[in-house]
Protein backbone atom coordinates (compact mmCIF):
# COMPACT_ATOMS: atom_id res chain seq x y z
CA UNK A 1 0.00 0.00 0.00
CA UNK A 2 1.37 3.62 -0.84
CA UNK A 3 2.63 5.96 1.73
CA UNK A 4 -0.02 8.24 2.14
CA UNK A 5 1.19 12.04 0.62
CA UNK A 6 1.45 14.82 3.37
CA UNK A 7 0.93 18.57 2.81
CA UNK A 8 0.27 21.83 4.71
CA UNK A 9 2.44 24.95 6.38
CA UNK A 10 4.53 25.00 9.20
CA UNK A 11 5.38 28.24 10.98
CA UNK A 12 8.77 28.81 12.56
CA UNK A 13 8.67 31.25 15.59
CA UNK A 14 10.89 32.55 17.92
CA UNK A 15 13.24 35.31 19.59
CA UNK A 16 15.61 37.46 17.38
CA UNK A 17 18.68 35.23 15.96
CA UNK A 18 17.35 32.36 17.81
CA UNK A 19 18.17 30.74 14.16
CA UNK A 20 15.02 30.55 12.45
CA UNK A 21 15.91 31.72 8.86
CA UNK A 22 19.24 29.52 9.00
CA UNK A 23 16.97 26.19 9.48
CA UNK A 24 14.30 27.38 7.21
CA UNK A 25 17.40 27.50 4.36
CA UNK A 26 18.61 24.51 5.80
CA UNK A 27 15.02 22.75 5.24
CA UNK A 28 15.06 23.85 1.93
CA UNK A 29 17.97 23.48 0.30
CA UNK A 30 18.35 26.47 -1.14
CA UNK A 31 19.13 30.12 0.26
CA UNK A 32 15.05 31.83 0.68
CA UNK A 33 15.70 33.89 4.17
CA UNK A 34 19.28 35.93 4.37
CA UNK A 35 21.09 35.41 7.66
CA UNK A 36 23.13 38.06 9.98
CA UNK A 37 24.37 38.22 13.22
CA UNK A 38 22.48 41.27 13.71
CA UNK A 39 18.85 40.69 15.69
CA UNK A 40 15.68 41.02 13.87
CA UNK A 41 17.24 41.00 10.03
CA UNK A 42 13.37 39.12 8.62
CA UNK A 43 11.33 41.76 8.61
CA UNK A 44 8.59 39.54 6.79
CA UNK A 45 7.25 36.25 6.36
CA UNK A 46 9.41 33.99 3.90
CA UNK A 47 7.87 31.00 1.96
CA UNK A 48 10.56 27.94 1.67
CA UNK A 49 8.68 24.92 0.35
CA UNK A 50 10.38 21.86 1.30
CA UNK A 51 9.64 18.50 -1.31
CA UNK A 52 10.23 15.34 -0.24
CA UNK A 53 9.00 12.12 -2.09
CA UNK A 54 6.23 11.52 0.56
CA UNK A 55 5.13 15.48 1.18
CA UNK A 56 5.16 18.91 0.05
CA UNK A 57 5.95 21.26 3.78
CA UNK A 58 5.60 25.00 3.38
CA UNK A 59 7.91 26.39 6.18
CA UNK A 60 7.08 29.98 7.27
CA UNK A 61 10.24 31.87 8.37
CA UNK A 62 9.31 34.23 10.84
CA UNK A 63 10.57 38.00 12.12
CA UNK A 64 11.94 37.74 15.30
CA UNK A 65 9.07 37.96 18.30
CA UNK A 66 10.05 41.02 20.03
CA UNK A 67 7.68 44.43 21.92
CA UNK A 68 7.56 46.38 19.19
CA UNK A 69 8.11 50.17 19.07
CA UNK A 70 7.69 51.45 15.81
CA UNK A 71 5.55 51.46 13.02
CA UNK A 72 8.09 48.90 11.62
CA UNK A 73 8.40 46.51 14.56
CA UNK A 74 4.63 46.78 14.54
CA UNK A 75 4.09 45.07 10.68
CA UNK A 76 6.80 42.85 12.07
CA UNK A 77 4.58 41.55 14.99
CA UNK A 78 1.50 41.76 12.23
CA UNK A 79 3.56 39.33 10.17
CA UNK A 80 3.82 36.55 13.03
CA UNK A 81 0.33 36.52 13.31
CA UNK A 82 -0.41 35.94 10.03
CA UNK A 83 2.28 33.32 9.36
CA UNK A 84 0.45 31.47 12.47
CA UNK A 85 -2.80 32.13 11.14
CA UNK A 86 -4.33 29.04 9.24
CA UNK A 87 -1.06 26.92 9.54
CA UNK A 88 -0.58 23.62 10.49
CA UNK A 89 1.84 22.84 12.67
CA UNK A 90 3.88 25.98 14.67
CA UNK A 91 7.50 25.27 15.59
CA UNK A 92 8.49 27.17 18.54
CA UNK A 93 12.30 27.73 18.01
CA UNK A 94 14.77 28.11 20.96
CA UNK A 95 18.21 29.06 21.53
CA UNK A 96 19.09 26.32 23.76
CA UNK A 97 22.83 27.81 24.34
CA UNK A 98 21.35 30.74 26.48
CA UNK A 99 19.69 30.89 29.46
CA UNK A 100 15.81 30.73 29.01
CA UNK A 101 14.36 34.21 30.59
CA UNK A 102 11.53 36.28 30.25
CA UNK A 103 12.01 36.63 26.34
CA UNK A 104 11.58 33.08 25.44
CA UNK A 105 8.69 33.33 28.48
CA UNK A 106 7.21 35.84 26.64
CA UNK A 107 7.59 33.93 23.35
CA UNK A 108 5.63 30.60 25.00
CA UNK A 109 2.48 32.86 25.77
CA UNK A 110 2.17 33.96 22.47
CA UNK A 111 2.33 30.67 20.82
CA UNK A 112 0.48 29.13 23.76
CA UNK A 113 -2.41 31.06 21.43
CA UNK A 114 -1.87 28.46 18.75
CA UNK A 115 -4.70 25.70 19.25
CA UNK A 116 -2.86 22.97 16.99
CA UNK A 117 0.08 20.63 16.99
CA UNK A 118 3.01 22.73 18.74
CA UNK A 119 6.67 21.47 18.07
CA UNK A 120 9.71 22.73 20.44
CA UNK A 121 13.47 22.68 19.09
CA UNK A 122 15.89 22.97 20.65
CA UNK A 123 18.51 24.79 18.71
CA UNK A 124 21.93 25.53 18.83
CA UNK A 125 22.89 22.43 20.63
CA UNK A 126 26.87 22.09 18.84
CA UNK A 127 27.43 24.57 21.41
CA UNK A 128 26.96 23.14 24.24
CA UNK A 129 28.21 19.76 25.65
CA UNK A 130 26.39 16.32 25.61
CA UNK A 131 25.68 15.97 29.16
CA UNK A 132 23.77 18.94 29.21
CA UNK A 133 20.73 17.87 26.40
CA UNK A 134 19.04 15.83 28.77
CA UNK A 135 18.82 17.99 31.68
CA UNK A 136 17.39 20.67 29.06
CA UNK A 137 15.40 18.45 27.46
CA UNK A 138 13.83 17.66 31.02
CA UNK A 139 13.61 21.66 31.68
CA UNK A 140 11.89 22.53 28.20
CA UNK A 141 8.94 19.49 28.68
CA UNK A 142 7.99 22.11 31.70
CA UNK A 143 7.46 25.40 29.83
CA UNK A 144 4.46 24.10 27.96
CA UNK A 145 2.36 21.77 25.88
CA UNK A 146 4.48 20.34 23.08
CA UNK A 147 3.49 17.22 20.30
CA UNK A 148 8.02 17.05 20.38
CA UNK A 149 10.72 18.26 22.21
CA UNK A 150 13.83 18.29 19.65
CA UNK A 151 17.10 19.06 19.78
CA UNK A 152 18.91 20.34 16.35
CA UNK A 153 21.22 22.75 14.86
CA UNK A 154 20.45 24.16 12.38
CA UNK A 155 24.11 25.50 11.42
CA UNK A 156 25.44 21.89 11.28
CA UNK A 157 22.09 20.00 10.28
CA UNK A 158 22.29 17.62 13.45
CA UNK A 159 18.49 16.48 14.09
CA UNK A 160 17.13 18.77 11.28
CA UNK A 161 15.97 15.96 9.25
CA UNK A 162 14.31 14.03 12.11
CA UNK A 163 12.75 17.88 13.20
CA UNK A 164 11.49 17.64 9.16
CA UNK A 165 9.78 13.83 10.32
CA UNK A 166 8.26 15.39 12.72
CA UNK A 167 6.31 17.87 11.25
CA UNK A 168 5.33 15.76 8.30
CA UNK A 169 3.78 13.15 10.58
CA UNK A 170 1.75 16.03 11.77
CA UNK A 171 0.26 17.71 8.65
CA UNK A 172 -2.66 16.69 6.75
CA UNK A 173 -2.76 14.27 3.75
CA UNK A 174 -3.14 16.13 0.62
CA UNK A 175 -1.93 16.88 -2.73
CA UNK A 176 0.90 19.31 -3.35
CA UNK A 177 0.14 22.96 -3.83
CA UNK A 178 3.54 23.59 -6.24
CA UNK A 179 5.59 22.14 -8.73
CA UNK A 180 7.53 20.06 -7.36
CA UNK A 181 10.61 22.19 -7.98
CA UNK A 182 9.40 25.35 -6.80
CA UNK A 183 11.42 26.50 -3.53
CA UNK A 184 9.74 29.37 -2.61
CA UNK A 185 6.93 31.97 -3.29
CA UNK A 186 8.49 35.03 -2.81
CA UNK A 187 9.50 37.20 -6.20
CA UNK A 188 13.08 37.48 -7.51
CA UNK A 189 12.64 41.67 -7.16
CA UNK A 190 11.96 40.74 -3.43
CA UNK A 191 15.05 38.68 -2.78
CA UNK A 192 17.61 40.89 -4.61
CA UNK A 193 16.91 43.49 -2.13
CA UNK A 194 16.99 41.42 0.55
CA UNK A 195 20.07 40.54 -0.19
CA UNK A 196 21.64 44.09 -1.08
CA UNK A 197 19.99 44.34 2.77
CA UNK A 198 21.87 41.82 3.60
CA UNK A 199 25.23 42.46 2.27
CA UNK A 200 24.66 46.27 3.90
CA UNK A 201 23.74 44.80 6.96
CA UNK A 202 27.00 42.96 7.23
CA UNK A 203 29.15 45.77 6.45
CA UNK A 204 27.66 48.01 9.10
CA UNK A 205 27.43 48.19 12.76
CA UNK A 206 26.08 49.71 15.58
CA UNK A 207 22.45 51.28 14.82
CA UNK A 208 23.05 51.39 10.99
CA UNK A 209 22.09 47.66 10.08
CA UNK A 210 18.65 48.29 11.95
CA UNK A 211 18.49 51.71 10.19
CA UNK A 212 18.66 50.00 6.61
CA UNK A 213 15.44 49.33 4.43
CA UNK A 214 16.24 48.84 0.64
CA UNK A 215 13.49 49.23 -1.85
CA UNK A 216 14.04 47.77 -5.76
CA UNK A 217 13.07 50.37 -7.90
CA UNK A 218 13.34 48.24 -11.22
CA UNK A 219 13.89 44.45 -12.22
CA UNK A 220 14.21 44.42 -16.05
CA UNK A 221 14.59 40.89 -17.05
CA UNK A 222 16.49 40.15 -20.81
CA UNK A 223 17.97 36.68 -22.09
CA UNK A 224 21.58 36.96 -20.89
CA UNK A 225 21.06 39.46 -17.97
CA UNK A 226 18.76 40.95 -15.70
CA UNK A 227 19.49 44.90 -14.49
CA UNK A 228 18.36 45.78 -11.16
CA UNK A 229 18.09 49.34 -9.71
CA UNK A 230 17.88 49.67 -6.11
CA UNK A 231 17.77 52.50 -3.08
CA UNK A 232 18.75 52.25 0.46
CA UNK A 233 17.18 53.94 2.51
CA UNK A 234 18.99 55.36 5.79
CA UNK A 235 17.94 57.69 8.55
CA UNK A 236 20.49 59.75 8.94
CA UNK A 237 22.84 61.95 6.69
CA UNK A 238 25.89 59.94 8.73
CA UNK A 239 24.41 56.71 8.30
CA UNK A 240 24.54 57.45 4.67
CA UNK A 241 28.35 58.41 5.01
CA UNK A 242 29.15 55.33 5.99
CA UNK A 243 27.16 53.41 3.61
CA UNK A 244 28.59 55.02 0.70
CA UNK A 245 32.37 55.08 2.71
CA UNK A 246 35.43 56.77 1.06
CA UNK A 247 35.26 57.49 -2.67
CA UNK A 248 32.03 54.98 -2.80
CA UNK A 249 34.13 51.93 -1.50
CA UNK A 250 31.48 50.83 0.63
CA UNK A 251 28.80 50.71 -1.72
CA UNK A 252 30.90 49.73 -4.41
CA UNK A 253 32.21 46.51 -1.94
CA UNK A 254 28.21 45.95 -0.94
CA UNK A 255 26.73 46.11 -4.50
CA UNK A 256 29.79 43.46 -5.74
CA UNK A 257 29.22 41.24 -2.89
CA UNK A 258 25.53 40.98 -3.57
CA UNK A 259 25.77 40.68 -7.24
CA UNK A 260 27.92 38.46 -6.95
CA UNK A 261 25.28 36.17 -4.97
CA UNK A 262 22.62 37.03 -7.42
CA UNK A 263 24.26 35.46 -10.21
CA UNK A 264 24.48 32.51 -7.54
CA UNK A 265 21.52 32.30 -7.25
CA UNK A 266 19.28 33.18 -10.68
CA UNK A 267 21.79 31.68 -12.90
CA UNK A 268 22.49 34.56 -15.22
CA UNK A 269 24.28 37.68 -15.65
CA UNK A 270 23.29 40.76 -13.19
CA UNK A 271 23.70 44.70 -13.83
CA UNK A 272 23.36 45.93 -10.07
CA UNK A 273 22.64 49.57 -9.69
CA UNK A 274 22.46 50.91 -6.46
CA UNK A 275 21.61 54.33 -4.33
CA UNK A 276 21.73 55.68 -0.91
CA UNK A 277 18.91 58.32 -0.10
CA UNK A 278 18.23 59.63 3.31
CA UNK A 279 14.88 59.10 4.62
CA UNK A 280 14.08 60.79 8.23
CA UNK A 281 12.18 57.94 10.60
CA UNK A 282 11.39 55.65 8.01
CA UNK A 283 10.42 53.30 10.55
CA UNK A 284 7.43 54.79 11.75
CA UNK A 285 6.65 55.82 8.19
CA UNK A 286 3.74 52.84 7.51
CA UNK A 287 3.54 53.97 3.87
CA UNK A 288 7.60 53.06 3.39
CA UNK A 289 7.47 50.13 5.86
CA UNK A 290 4.24 48.59 4.21
CA UNK A 291 6.35 48.69 0.58
CA UNK A 292 9.17 46.16 2.03
CA UNK A 293 6.63 43.73 2.25
CA UNK A 294 7.11 41.38 -0.83
CA UNK A 295 3.24 40.12 -0.92
CA UNK A 296 2.75 44.38 -1.45
CA UNK A 297 5.23 43.95 -4.00
CA UNK A 298 3.63 41.39 -6.00
CA UNK A 299 0.57 42.90 -5.82
CA UNK A 300 2.02 45.96 -7.44
CA UNK A 301 3.92 43.67 -10.12
CA UNK A 302 0.11 42.20 -10.99
CA UNK A 303 -1.15 45.55 -11.76
CA UNK A 304 1.65 46.55 -13.87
Amino acid sequence: MAEEFKTGFVAIVGRPNAGKSTLVNKLVGEKVAIVTSKPQTTRNRIHGIVNRANAQVVVIDTPGLHRPDSALGKQMMGEVDAAIDGVDVLALIVDASEEMGQGVQRALERVSRFEGTRILLLNKIDRIPRDELLPLIEKAAKLGEFAEIIPISALTGESVDRALDKMIQYLPAGAPQFPPDQYTDQPERFLAGEIVREKAMAATTQEVPHALAVLVDSFEEAPDIIRIRATIYVEKEGQKGILIGNKGSALKKIGTEARKELESILGTKIFLGLFVKVQKDWRDNAQLVRQMDWQWQLERMTKE
